[in-house]
């Protein structure tokens, strides 16, 4: 099964969720082959993502149901403005609502709040990134929206870079053990190694094989700019992580690091305000 096809069996999965053995309040309303419109508008300001996602779910309750974007995929909108509007069978119109506006609102919280992360670097020379640290299956969804927002992606699984991390040190038993096994490894991928350092003297061991890049986990401030002075010379990129957040994003950046990973842009976005209203039946 291919990703689109993954993705389209999510939002099956996502629609028996909450029809199970029927509408029974849409059943009960007796709109069989009534037509109607709505309307989607943002009740806050942010950035859109996941108007695909939206309109798929009603294409599989009903391909008479038309979708169209007023705001595209990484255009802001502001409280009152249409996003997106509705025309079709009224049943599907109303079946599909909450499981299509769960998805717009939650995608849209992710560019929303990765958008306010990049506004607050934008004119440094360093770029924002996400982590694996998505709801299981929406994934490709959720690090679109991060690009949606501005930022990039960290990669995608498991199974596109190396990235060694506390436990596969500690499982492997040392530091040296499991950075050497992962480049012996690569032998086979070429794939691009990344470790984890939780100190400046694992950034000095690190910097003594051939990494692509360091995550400098969890540093201060001071810490950071003492390890960009130690890599200075050295062909890597580093990466700061850990309880990164809007307050202090700028501060981590100005310590010279190449990229910042923010695992909140995705786990604790809020939903962006939106709402969906029916404004015509015939």
């Amino acid at each position: 099964m291919d990703k689109v096809e993954i993705e389209k069996e999510l939002i099956r999965l996502a629609l028996a969720e909450d029809i199970g053995a029927g509408d029974i309040t849409t059943a009960a309303l007796k709109l069989d082959g009534r037509r109607g419109k709505a309307v989607v508008v943002a009740k806050a300001g942010g950035v859109i993502s996941g108007t695909a996602q939206f309109a798929e779910v009603f294409q599989q309750l009903s391909r008479s149901v038309k979708v169209k974007r007023f705001i595209r995929d990484g255009s802001a909108v502001a409280s009152g403005d249409k996003v997106l509007g509705l025309s079709g069978s009224l049943n599907a119109i109303l079946t599909g609502e909450r499981t299509a506006m769960n998805i717009l609102c939650h995608l849209s919280g992710i560019a929303t709040m990765t958008a306010a992360m990049v506004a607050e670097i934008r004119d440094l020379p360093v770029k924002i990134l996400d982590t694996r640290k998505t709801m299981p299956g929406m994934r490709r969804w959720e690090k679109l929206a991060v690009s949606h927002g501005g930022a990039c992606n960290h990669r995608l699984g498991l199974f596109d870079m190396y990235l060694i991390k506390e436990n596969h040190i500690a499982a492997t038993g040392g530091f040296r053990e499991a950075l050497e096994k992962v480049e012996s490894h690569r032998r086979k991928t070429r794939a691009k190694i990344e470790i984890e350092v939780r100190n400046l003297d694992e950034l000095g061991i690190a910097l003594s094989y051939r990494v692509d890049y360091i995550l400098l986990d969890n540093f201060s401030f001071a810490a950071l700019k003492k390890a960009v002075s130690i890599a200075r010379g050295h062909k890597v990129i580093l990466e700061a992580s850990g309880n990164v957040n809007k307050a202090n994003v700028r501060k981590t950046a100005l310590t010279g690091v190449d990229r910042i990973s923010i695992g909140r842009i995705t786990h604790s976005a809020p939903a962006l305000d939106l709402s969906m209203k029916v404004v015509e039946r015939n």
